[in-house]
């Protein structure tokens, strides 16, 4: 993890989840010049978190619930975010 905004992304799932494994992956390198760089360097991302806060829902709304914990980042200054959020030892 580097970078302002993959800082960011972390403090606020920590916040949000507690969890027992957060990674966040650039992956904006694999997209240079592709629809969504923006130049930063930071326009794309991989989330891997596990947390017990994820264990009554779906796998759509734990997705939903990383996406609302990010606030204006995904859609805003982040293109796109690939999302793998599971439960410890799942």
């Amino acid at each position: 993890m580097t970078g302002r905004v993959a800082e960011e992304m972390h403090s606020l799932l920590t916040q949000a989840f507690a969890p027992t494994r957060l990674a966040i992956i650039n992956d904006s390198g694999q997209h240079s010049g592709h629809m969504g760089d923006d130049g930063s360097g930071e326009s794309h991302f991989t989330i891997e978190i596990d947390a017990p806060a994820f264990a009554a829902m779906n796998r759509l709304a734990r997705q939903r619930a990383v996406i609302a914990a990010l606030g204006d980042i995904v859609g805003g200054r982040v293109h796109a975010v690939a999302i793998k959020a599971g439960v410890p030892g799942e």
